[in-house]
C-alpha cells in the first residue's frame, strides 16, 4: 500500500465506529457476497472457506486484499491451534484477519490479561501437547512484559512462536503512544536467548520467516523465536508484479542432530563394562517414546536411573528408579541432556561467609562420565543458563532421545554372555533399594500428617487420593512442596508431570498450568495444579482467561503465606552474622511473608469465573473438599482450593 493511501485508510479506520453504528437493520440486510481469495496459485492456497466468515462486502475500503490475509493464510499451514495473546495496536492488522478472515480458528485466539501469561501458556501447552502455540505481543512495552516467559522457555528448551507488533517506519507512524511503543529493533531485548529472529519487510518475506521460525524452534534443542512484525506491513494491500506470484513454502520437520557413531560405540562398551552404572537424565524424553528407549536402556544393564525431574523421563514405579545419592557409588555416569551436569556430580554448600560457597565432590575417584545432549548447540555468552562447566569423558553433542536407539543396540552388542549374570545381580539389588526408598518416603510422609496448618506431604497425597481412578495430569512446577509428588505420585506417562519452569522464573506455574489444562482438555484429561500463592499473585489475570475460555483444572493453593525460600536465604545471612534484630525476634519474614492482609484466593478466583472454597485450615476437611471440587472440575469449570500449609 502507498503512503498516502495507507494514511488514507488509516482516517477510514478512525470513522468506522461511526459507521457501524448507523441503520444496523439495513446491513443486516445486504446481500452478502464470497470473499475474493488471496493470490496465491491454486496448489498453494489455503482451502480455509469452512473456517473464515463468507460475509465480507463485496467493496471494502482498502480495495483489494490485506496482507494480513495472506499471514493468515501462512500461519494456518502450520497447524498452531491457539493463539494466546494480550490485543494491541501494533499487530491489529493480523488480529483482524485471524478472527474474521481467519475464522478464528487454527488458530483461536485466546484473550490473556499479560504477555508474560500468554507466553507461559505456550510453554505448558507444549509441554503436554509437543505442539508449539503462537503469542502477539506489542512493540515494546508488550514484548518487556513477555520477556520473562521467553526466558524461562529459552531455558527450558521449549519452542514458542512469537510475533512482535511494530510501527517500523518513523515518518509515517502515528505520533504519542504508537511511537513509545516502536522501536529500530524490538528483538535486541530478547535475541540472547531466543534461537532466531526476524523482521520481514515483504508478503513473501513473511512467508519464508513463519515457515523458517517454526522449523528452528521444532528442531531439538527446541526453543522461542520472534518475528518482528510491522504493522504497515499487515495493513498492506496485496499487489503483484508480473510472473512474481506469492506462496507459502512448504514446512518439512528438521531431523534431530544424532550423536557421533564412534563415541555412540565407545560409550557402549563403557557401560557393558561398568560394575556400577548409573543413567541421569534431565530432559532427555521429548515425547512418550522418550520414557519406552530409557526404559529398555536401563533394562539392558540393569543401572539405575536418576530423573531429575524436568520432564518425565523414567517411571517413578520402576525398580531401577533412584534418587540423586546413587550416584556416590557409581563407576559410570551417562548424563542425558542435563541442565547442570557439575551439580550432578559436586556438592555446593552455601556457607554465607563471603558467598562463593564450598565445594566437594559427590562421586568416587575414576568415575567416568559421559554426557549426551544438544544444548550445546544452543549456548549462548550472556546469560548463564549453561551452568558451571564440568570436564567429561565422553561428550556428544545431539539430541539424547534421537541417540538412544543406536546406544541401545550397541550395549546390546558390547555386552559379553559373561557379564550377564552380574549385570541380574545388580537388578535385584536395585528391586531391594528401590522398595526400601519408597517405604522410607512413605514414612516420612505421615510425620505432621494431622497437623494445621496442612503438611505439604498431606496436601499432595490427598490431592492424589481425589483423582488416582481419573486420566490425570499435574500441570504445574508444584511449588515447593518439598518434592512429594515425585516422591510418592505413580508418575509414569509422559503427561503426568509437566517439570518445572526452566529459569525459575515467578509467575510461570499459574499460566503454564493454563496452557497445559487447555492440552489436556483437548486429550479428555483432568489437570492437577499444586498451586504456590507467591507465584499466583504475579498474573492472577490468567484465571479469568481460564474461565473465559472454559478451561477446566483442579488448583490446589499451597498458601503458605510468603517466600519461604528468601525467608530460609535472610535467616542464614543472619546466622553467619551473627546477626540480633534491634526488635526482638526473628526478622527473617520482613519483606517476604504474604500475610496481614492474609489474601484470600478463594475469593479471588470466584471474581473470576472459577468454583472455589476456603481457606481450608483442619487437615479433615481437605479430603471432602477435593472430592467436591474434583467433580466440578469433570463437568469442564475450572476449581480452586485455598488451602493453608506448612512452609515446605
Amino acid at each position: 500500500m502507498a503512503r498516502k493511501d495507507r494514511r488514507r485508510f488509516l482516517t477510514g479506520v478512525l470513522a468506522t465506529g461511526a459507521a457501524t453504528a448507523v441503520a444496523p437493520a439495513v446491513k443486516a440486510q445486504e446481500k452478502e457476497t464470497e470473499r475474493a481469495p488471496t493470490a496465491l496459485p491454486p496448489t498453494t492456497q489455503v482451502a480455509a472457506l469452512e473456517t473464515e466468515n463468507p460475509g465480507e462486502m463485496a467493496e471494502n475500503r482498502i480495495k483489494g486484499t490485506a496482507g494480513s490475509d495472506f499471514m493468515v493464510d501462512v500461519i494456518k499451514t502450520l497447524n498452531i491451534k491457539y493463539c494466546p495473546a494480550n490485543c494491541a495496536s501494533s499487530y491489529r492488522g493480523i488480529h483482524e484477519s485471524l478472527i474474521n478472515y481467519g475464522g478464528n480458528k487454527m488458530p483461536e485466539f485466546l484473550t490473556c490479561m499479560h504477555e508474560e501469561s500468554a507466553v507461559a501458556m505456550g510453554h505448558g501447552y507444549f509441554k503436554v501437547a509437543g505442539k508449539p502455540l503462537m503469542t502477539l505481543c506489542h512493540g515494546t512495552v508488550g514484548l518487556q512484559h513477555a520477556t520473562m516467559g521467553i526466558y524461562n522457555a529459552w531455558c527450558d528448551r521449549v519452542p514458542v512462536i512469537v510475533i512482535g507488533g511494530n510501527d517500523l517506519d518513523a515518518a509515517h507512524r502515528p505520533p504519542g503512544v504508537p511511537t513509545f511503543h516502536s522501536a529500530q529493533d524490538i528483538g535486541a531485548m530478547v535475541r540472547d536467548y531466543t534461537k532466531w529472529d526476524d523482521t520481514p519487510i515483504s508478503l513473501q518475506h513473511f512467508a519464508q520467516s513463519m515457515v523458517r521460525a517454526y522449523k528452528i524452534a521444532m528442531t531439538p534443542p527446541y526453543g522461542p523465536v520472534l518475528i518482528s512484525l510491522d504493522a504497515g506491513l499487515q495493513q498492506e494491500v496485496i499487489k503483484e508484479h508480473g510472473s512474481e506470484k506469492l506462496y507459502i513454502p512448504k514446512y518439512v520437520p528438521t531431523s534431530p542432530p544424532q550423536g557421533d557413531s564412534g563415541a555412540v560405540k565407545e560409550a557402549a562398551r563403557m557401560l557393558a563394562a561398568a560394575d556400577n552404572p548409573v543413567i541421569v537424565a534431565d530432559r532427555a524424553a521429548r515425547t512418550p517414546n522418550g520414557i519406552k528407549l530409557l526404559v529398555q536402556l536401563a533394562e539392558l544393564l540393569q543401572a539405575r536411573v536418576i530423573d531429575q525431574g524436568s520432564r518425565v523421563n523414567f517411571p517413578k514405579t520402576h525398580y531401577l528408579s533412584t534418587g540423586p545419592a546413587a550416584v556416590s557409588g557409581a563407576d559410570v555416569i551417562i548424563g542425558l541432556e542435563l541442565s547442570d551436569f557439575w551439580n550432578t556430580v559436586n556438592n555446593w554448600t552455601d556457607n554465607g561467609e563471603n558467598g562463593v560457597g564450598e565445594n566437594s565432590s559427590r562421586i568416587k575417584p575414576g568415575t567416568k562420565l559421559i554426557s549426551i545432549s544438544a544444548s550445546e548447540l544452543l549456548t549462548k555468552s550472556n546469560f548463564q543458563d549453561f551452568q558451571r562447566f564440568q570436564a567429561v569423558d565422553i561428550s556428544m553433542v545431539g539430541d539424547a532421545e534421537a541417540t538412544l536407539p543406536a546406544l541401545i543396540e550397541a550395549v546390546r552388542s558390547a555386552i559379553p554372555n559373561s557379564r550377564k549374570d552380574a549385570i541380574a545381580q545388580r537388578g535385584q539389588a536395585a528391586r531391594k533399594a528401590f522398595a526400601d526408598q519408597e517405604a522410607r518416603a512413605k514414612q516420612a510422609a505421615t510425620l505432621g500428617w494431622d497437623a494445621s496448618p496442612i503438611s505439604t506431604a498431606r496436601l499432595v497425597m490427598e490431592t492424589y487420593n481425589a483423582v488416582k481412578g481419573l486420566d490425570w495430569s499435574i500441570v504445574s512446577q508444584s511449588g515447593n512442596t518439598s518434592n512429594w509428588q515425585n516422591r510418592l505420585w505413580p508418575l509414569t506417562e509422559h503427561h503426568h508431570w509437566i517439570g518445572r519452569s526452566g529459569g525459575f522464573g515467578v509467575g510461570y506455574g499459574a499460566p503454564a498450568s493454563v496452557g497445559a489444562a487447555l492440552a489436556n482438555k483437548d486429550a479428555g484429561r483432568i489437570s492437577v495444579n499444586i498451586q504456590a500463592d507467591g507465584d499466583l499473585m504475579y498474573a492472577p489475570g490468567v484465571l479469568w482467561t481460564a474461565a473465559k475460555h472454559k478451561i477446566p483444572q483442579l488448583a490446589v493453593m499451597h498458601n503458605n503465606r510468603g517466600y519461604h525460600q528468601e525467608v530460609m536465604h535472610v535467616q542464614r545471612m543472619a546466622s553467619f552474622r551473627n546477626r540480633k534484630s534491634n526488635y526482638g525476634g526473628d526478622m527473617g519474614p520482613v519483606g517476604t511473608r504474604i500475610e496481614n492482609p492474609d489474601i484470600e484466593y478463594h475469593k479471588l478466583a470466584e471474581s473470576m469465573g472459577w468454583w472455589a472454597k476456603g481457606p481450608i485450615k483442619d487437615p479433615a476437611q481437605l479430603a471432602p473438599a477435593l472430592r467436591e471440587a474434583v467433580k466440578v472440575v469433570q463437568s469442564g469449570t475450572p476449581a480452586l482450593l485455598n488451602v493453608w500449609t506448612q512452609p515446605r
